[in-house]
């Protein structure tokens, strides 16, 4: 078996030396800004099966979003109860919120596509994967000049995430295409 079948063995089934690793790790997130750029990937080998190099204009951002229940505001005042409710609830789940939130505060670049990293009792963690659309690695590359050229995919929900909570990328029964 290559590295990245034990490290993806060791994320699905965690010893207790890897669990306080977590733990530790997750203590250190907390006191760390929401957003935060980290020089390498934490799953190394999750990041490369969602397209990851480790070369110039690649860019890993660890995004953390609060858990629990989005509120949906209601309208105060004198209505009517069918005029009182929201029409339209997008359903987004919180990897589309992460990606969304990743790429609003690096303007420049695409997400590729992100993963889940680690959760607490109030936070949930994940990497995303930014890449630079101007950057000469990213337009030299026929596959990623492509992506780099979809701007704002992350809001369209071109993104796996995005393509999930649309109910394009199905799982189970039923899924099969005809």
């Amino acid at each position: 078996m290559g590295l990245y079948k034990y490290l993806r063995q060791a994320w699905k089934k965690p010893n207790e030396e890897h669990e306080a690793v977590q733990k530790q790790r997750l203590i250190l997130w907390r006191k760390q800004p929401v957003t935060v750029r980290t020089v390498y990937p934490t799953r190394v080998d999750r990041a490369r099966s969602l397209g990851y190099k480790a070369k110039q204009g690649f860019i890993i951002v660890r995004q953390r979003v609060d858990r629990g229940g989005r509120m949906r505001s209601s309208d105060r005042g004198g209505r009517r109860p069918k005029a009182a409710r929201r029409l339209k609830i997008l359903d987004k789940n919180y990897q589309q919120i992460a990606e969304e939130r990743a790429v609003y505060n690096y303007s420049n670049c695409e997400v590729l596509n992100s993963y889940y990293a680690g959760e607490d009792g109030k936070h949930y963690w994940y990497e995303v994967i930014l890449i630079d659309r101007a950057h000469p690695n990213i337009q030299n590359d026929p596959e990623l000049r492509r992506v780099a050229a979809q701007r704002g995919r992350v809001f369209r929900g071109l993104t796996s995430a995005g393509k999930r909570s649309r109910g394009v990328r199905l799982k189970g029964k039923g899924s099969e295409k005809a």
